[in-house]
């Protein structure tokens, strides 16, 4: 790890103000990208991290406060200068091993949420530290409640405008057949975890009016093709349900300043037989791309009641003896 000290000149507030963002956004989305940490008074700034990610942070940040002169910075134009610098060659080098453990604590209504265990820790960890991650395992480890809990955060904190819960409306082995009322009230049973889960955390009250201004959107997977996701925190939730063209068109959804979180259990899939889980599938095809995080729990990390976690054990044992003798 080394520092480098930066000076940006001329000292222009205006134009410092608009290379920092609001809130110092556009320096986050650097140490993001580039696993540094950036400090600053003024137009003095102190780089810290990997020598190569220091280098390559100080050549962008002289690049981008040049441009501020004639034009305003944009999350687009941040990502477009770290591309043209060629920074997805320098990423394979900055492991997030780099990046200091620390135990993260987030608040909301009901308290302080943290992560119980080390999965989980690392779970909270790895959202905050990538724009996709993918949170697999049984029922009860906390995927879905973590990930919304992150995304409440990040609202609450100005990282991102709105929030998106996203699920594949699939029927868990049953056909509930004609649901009346219109296309909001159909779809609202498969999203009703979702809801329960931003009531725990913010109230029943706030939530009806963060849904009714459209900061939070609660929709099913379908309703998700064609649009571009800017600036939210986005979730898709039971992704096991999720056919192999849908969840590659769900993750072509991401948009600047965005963050992903796709959660589900490989060992309850909804899906007709002949179909394969967009989930099972894409754990193979992104195994290996930089910049997604994958956390996968087991019946260790089951937080529900006591026998919520033996009979997880006991499916598991029955399954593999099931393979043993085939």
């Amino acid at each position: 790890m080394i520092s480098q000290e930066l000076c940006l000149l001329p000292a222009d507030n205006e134009r410092l103000s608009n290379f920092c963002g609001c809130t110092n956004v556009n320096l986050r989305q650097i140490e993001t990208r580039l696993k540094v940490d950036i400090a600053n008074r003024g137009n003095q700034f102190e780089v810290t991290g990997l020598e190569e990610a220091v280098k390559a942070a100080c050549a962008v940040m002289q690049t981008l406060f040049n441009s501020t002169e004639n034009e305003r910075l944009t999350p687009e134009l941040i990502h477009l200068a770290m591309q043209d610098a060629s920074i997805n060659d320098l990423l394979a080098e900055v492991s997030v091993e780099t990046v200091p453990p620390k135990q993260i604590s987030i608040k909301t209504k009901c308290g302080n949420i943290k992560g119980r265990g080390v999965n989980q820790q690392n779970y909270l960890r790895q959202i905050f530290l990538h724009d996709i991650n993918f949170g697999v395992g049984p029922a009860g480890t906390g995927k879905t409640y973590l990930a919304v809990a992150c995304a409440i955060e990040a609202l609450q904190t100005e990282k991102v405008k709105r929030i998106i819960l996203v699920r594949p409306a699939v029927e868990a082995g049953e056909k509930l057949g004609f649901l009346p009322g219109d296309m909001a009230q159909k779809v609202d049973p498969y999203l009703r975890p979702l809801y329960d889960a931003l009531y725990d955390m913010l109230g029943l009250e706030r939530v009806e009016k963060l849904i009714e201004r459209g900061v939070i959107e609660v929709a099913p997977l379908a309703f998700m093709r064609g649009r571009t996701l800017n600036d939210a925190f986005i979730i898709l939730d039971e992704a096991q349900n999720t056919t192999v063209e849908q969840i590659k068109m769900f993750l072509t959804r991401l948009g600047f300043g965005s963050t992903a979180v796709i959660t589900g259990d490989i060992t309850q899939i909804d899906l007709p037989s002949e179909k394969m889980s967009g989930l099972r599938h894409v754990l193979d095809v992104l195994k290996d791309v930089e910049g997604i995080s994958f956390t996968f729990f087991d019946v260790r990390d089951v937080v529900r009641h006591p026998l919520v976690q033996r009979i997880v054990l006991a499916y598991e044992t029955y399954d593999k003896k099931m393979k043993a003798n085939q």
